[in-house]
């Protein structure tokens, strides 16, 4: 059956393979269940709600990637884009979380609708192959910075705005040990790779886990919730579950409630209800997480296929359509449970490089954020510094890319350069594909060979400097 379903064979691959690949990716987005709630909670939405909307969202998005494209790509709430929604729509611009998630339900809507036509694909198929192979290698780079700085390895600094920690500087038992152990990990996670272990990222992280449970026992690390150290022992209690499934009734349908639409202004209500739907705010909104949404997610799915090896010879994702419709569903669906923007997943990156290459491997992370729902004390016990080994690894690997780029053809190397450069440095995905494109076409053009640039680049190209231009 599963061999019918996923083409199992065809793609060189066995069930034991897929379901290690599942939970490698699973263990290195999981932290998305407490990171989610945490952030739109600011926002006003009941906590618990975020949770069980959130668990849910990555479970019916992800299922629908793994039957609607056979590919092994994880969906789940996105990063970014739920802060943006917190501090960009609700806390910035002053609307109510309700209306914020109407703007995602329709932005996801119209998302379906491009997808079920030729415009997402064509977008996906006009972008030259040596951007997708600077974008693989560009978000390898943003993952490896995103996980540094999440176990403490990079720090904020004023003068050169990051720097390496400093051992002497910081609390020793909480963040120089967690730094230390990351560090310690992703050594141990390397020299697995290099022996040709199977599952060497998923025994990363369940290694670097341990060490720091086995630092705890000993005294080494201290446990300081008031400054966002927990500990590492996985607790067994289920108390809360019940509170959370009950606030989840209160945040599901709340987008529709036309009451709870407003807009404010020093904390008086300057519109509300289908009047605010039917201004120029909606669709400015709408449009904002729509724009951010669409290039996230082709530069993960370009990305992570780029690894996988899933395009074909002219740079084309084979199933594509499927795999953006199930992107779309999943958005609006997640904005009905009660969370922000639901995409695919740069970290599907990690359960890729384990060997993961069908929907085999979508299902059984699915299933893993199914039973997070009634597990979550467990699973949430995964610190940020046990998964950093593995999403430094996968950003090596992403980077192995750029050795494909012709670098002694400016046209084609300079823009992915930027492209490449442009996503940690910005902090963007997105940023860095838009300006990728507008270098790659007005460098060619300008030079004399606008016939290597498709059309619709021409079209991105305008669209993406008057964004800059007016923002």
């Amino acid at each position: 059956m599963l061999e019918k379903l996923f083409k199992l064979d065809q793609a060189k691959t066995n069930v034991r393979t897929e379901l290690l690949a599942g939970l490698t990716t699973f263990m290195t987005m999981a932290y998305i269940l407490a990171v989610n709630p945490n952030i739109l909670s600011v926002a006003g939405i009941p906590r618990g709600g975020v949770f069980v909307a959130t668990a849910l969202a990555a479970v019916i998005g992800t299922l629908l990637m793994a039957f609607l494209s056979n590919y092994p790509f994880v969906l789940a709430p996105g990063m970014g884009l739920n802060a943006f929604l917190t501090f960009g729509v609700v806390i910035g611009m002053g609307y109510s979380w309700q209306f914020a998630l109407l703007a995602v339900f329709v932005e996801g809507l119209v998302f379906l609708a491009l997808s079920l036509t030729p415009v997402r694909e064509g977008i996906f198929n006009a972008i030259p192959i040596s951007l997708k192979k600077a974008v693989a290698a560009g978000i390898g780079l943003f993952i490896c910075f995103i996980a540094l700085q999440n176990s403490k390895v990079v720090v904020d600094s004023g003068a050169t705005l990051v720097d390496c920690i400093s051992f002497r500087d910081v609390p020793f038992h909480t963040q120089g040990i967690c730094a230390i152990l990351a560090l310690v990990g992703t050594i141990a996670t390397g020299v697995m790779l290099a022996a040709r272990i199977r599952g060497a990222i998923l025994f990363g992280i369940l290694f670097t886990w341990i060490l720091g449970m086995i630092c705890q026992a000993a005294g080494i690390y201290v446990a300081d919730p008031a400054t966002g150290y927990f500990s590492l022992y996985p607790s067994f209690t289920f108390a809360g579950i019940k509170d959370s499934f009950r606030e989840f009734g209160t945040t599901a349908g709340a987008l529709f409630d036309s009451a709870s639409w407003t807009h404010t202004k020093d904390g008086a209500v300057i519109a509300s209800g289908w009047s605010l739907v039917k201004s120029i705010d909606f669709f400015v909104v709408m449009f904002a997480f729509f724009f951010v949404d669409l290039f996230d997610t082709l530069g993960t799915l370009i990305g992570v296929s780029m690894k996988g090896g899933f395009l074909d010879k002219d740079g084309r994702l084979p199933r594509i359509s499927g795999a953006l419709c199930a992107d779309a569903i999943a958005t609006s669906v997640g904005a009905f449970f009660g969370t922000s923007t639901t995409t695919t997943y740069v970290e599907s990156a990690s359960g890729v490089a384990a060997g993961g290459k069908t929907g085999l491997t979508a299902v059984a992370a699915a299933v893993l954020f199914a039973l997070a729902l009634l597990l979550a004390p467990i699973f949430l016990a995964v610190p940020g510094f046990a998964t950093t080994p593995a999403l430094i690894v996968v950003g090596y690997m992403m980077l192995s890319s750029v050795a494909d780029i012709d670098w002694n053809d400016v046209g084609e190397s300079l823009p992915a350069f930027i492209a490449l450069a442009w996503m940690p440095f910005t902090y963007s995905i997105s940023d860095g594909i838009m300006f990728g494109i507008i270098s790659y076409t007005l460098v060619n053009l300008l030079t004399g060979k606008s016939a290597r640039v498709h059309w619709l680049m021409y079209v991105l190209t305008v669209i993406f400097i008057a964004k800059y231009a007016l923002m």
